[in-house]
């Protein structure tokens, strides 16, 4: 079975990224070590930026290897875009100078209190994935994804992380919280990203 290293602790992105390589019999596994070396300031502008930047320093800890970083957000269009590649420290005092993610329950509720005027119908939105893969410290391909959806007033689900149980994804009628990992998979910005990864793989092979 081929193995594809990620560049991340998060147990959540991990569960997204195994369940969309299950059928492609691609095992994933966290960059070995990953929690013992140093963090890379997310500070880029964009989405890529900070893909890129993840995935060229921490291939360098893997010689030889591919090694995938990937950023991911959420942007709300009543809010002008935010919270933007800051989602993972929205609910920060100033998110833009925050050096630590904030907790995924306060987040949620920042973003709630902000929609809170806002009615149904205006609180559309999108997750955006984009995927760096890097080798010995140079990006070779990167990859996009969005999934289209609503912002909802309260959380459903248990099985996501971060904003998954307030994005509604009318398609299917559910949050993402209220997926497996593995038909998450089949609708999630991270997965419509990964696929594309994993497509670039097989024209390699």
């Amino acid at each position: 079975m081929k193995r594809v290293l990620i560049a991340t602790s998060n147990p959540g992105k991990l569960r997204d990224f195994a369940g969309a390589a299950l059928s492609h019999g691609i095992e994933i596994a966290s960059l070995p070590g990953f929690a013992s070396l140093p963090a890379v300031a997310e500070d880029g502008l964009t989405f890529e930026d900070n893909a890129r930047k993840k995935a060229e320093f921490y291939s360098r800890f893997a010689p030889g290897e591919i090694v995938l970083a990937d950023d991911s957000g959420l942007e709300v269009d009543a809010l002008g875009g935010a919270p933007g590649v800051h989602s993972a420290r929205y609910a920060a005092d100033e998110p833009h100078k925050a050096e630590n993610n904030t907790d995924d329950e306060a987040n949620n509720v920042r973003l709630v209190r902000e929609l809170k005027a806002v009615p149904p119908e205006k609180r559309t939105g999108r997750f955006v994935c984009v995927i760096a893969a890097a080798r010995d410290g140079k990006t070779l391909a990167v990859f996009r994804g969005k999934a289209e959806g609503i912002i909802l007033d309260n959380p459903r689900g248990h099985n996501g992380f971060g904003y998954d149980p307030l994005f509604y994804f009318p398609q299917i009628r559910k949050t993402f919280a209220e997926l497996t990992a593995q038909e998450k998979a089949g609708y999630s910005h991270r997965g419509a990203a990964f696929r594309q990864f994993l497509g670039w793989c097989d024209e390699r092979s």
